[in-house]
């Protein structure tokens, strides 16, 4: 992989990057189309990281498809895959990590104590084996783009982050690889998160600026279906993951919302300017 990277810099290829754990569905293939958008040469990885995955997680059980995820990205002319072993990327007596601090320390870190301790890790690796100019995320796993981002800029990696978002299905589920655990049931049940994040919208579009009342408005529709077993809801600082009480004129807000429906862990996620909050178009 590194031995490609540099012939294409050699060239004078600009590189982008989308990292996956593959199982792959059209929220990546816009990622992937994003990078090719920005770059000369797109890579794409998959890889199932077991380092950020904790001991009762899913890590065993999660989606894999190698075949259709190659079909898939050979269909979108993508011009390298990066596909490693865990003992290509974790050698023998491996005991390096990298950490970002306060960012990961709530909602998606304090849920999954050490969930970003492998991202940011693999991530490294990741962009130490690609070598990318521009790299890819979606806006999915929000908290996951910020903390990347910090991580990019404190260590002083060239690296451009460009955040995508997020790729619904028509009726405003959020795609992700883990739907398919889903019931018939439960697959009409998770659709109360972006529905409660559109009513967040609308109550935002009509001038509720008071964090509480939001998140007081949202709870009790999740609450109703009876599957849901709510994590969290919480309204944040888009830059700085700080949770606001209150949204002022003119800010930027991230309001997210992780739930179990049935046994499946489920994320989704509002990117608000105040006074022009857009969630379906």
């Amino acid at each position: 992989m590194q031995e490609y990277s540099l012939q294409m810099r050699k060239e004078g290829k600009k590189i982008g990057f989308v990292p996956t754990m593959g199982y792959l569905h059209e929220g990546h293939l816009s990622l992937v189309r994003k990078a090719r958008e920005a770059s000369d040469v797109v890579v794409v990885s998959t890889f199932v990281n077991p380092t950020q995955f904790a001991p009762n997680e899913d890590f065993s059980k999660y989606p894999r498809d190698e075949q259709k995820d190659k079909m898939l990205l050979e269909n979108e002319k993508v011009d390298a895959v990066f596909i490693p072993s865990p003992e290509e990327i974790y050698l023998r007596g491996f005991q390096t990590y990298v950490e970002v601090g306060e960012i990961t320390r709530g909602l998606e870190g304090q849920s999954r104590p050490t969930h970003f301790k492998g991202v940011t890790t693999i991530v490294t690796i990741l962009f130490n084996s690609v070598m990318p100019h521009v790299a890819v995320f979606g806006q999915k796993d929000a908290q996951q783009a910020v903390v990347i981002k910090r991580m990019v800029q404190d260590l002083r990696m060239n690296i451009e982050i460009i955040v995508h978002p997020i790729v619904r299905e028509k009726d405003g589920l959020a795609l992700s690889s883990r739907n398919i655990y889903l019931s018939e049931k439960e697959r009409k049940d998770a659709l109360v998160l972006s529905s409660s994040l559109r009513y967040a919208s609308e109550m935002i579009a009509s001038g509720e600026m008071d964090s509480g009342e939001i998140i007081g408005e949202m709870r009790k529709k999740i609450e109703a279906v009876d599957s849901s077993s709510l994590d969290y809801i919480k309204i944040v600082d888009a830059e700085t993951f700080e949770e606001a009480p209150s949204l002022s004129q003119g800010g930027k807000y991230y309001i997210l919302v992780a739930c179990r429906i049935g046994k499946t862990r489920l994320i989704d996620n509002l990117l608000v300017n105040t006074g022009k909050s857009e969630l379906f178009v």
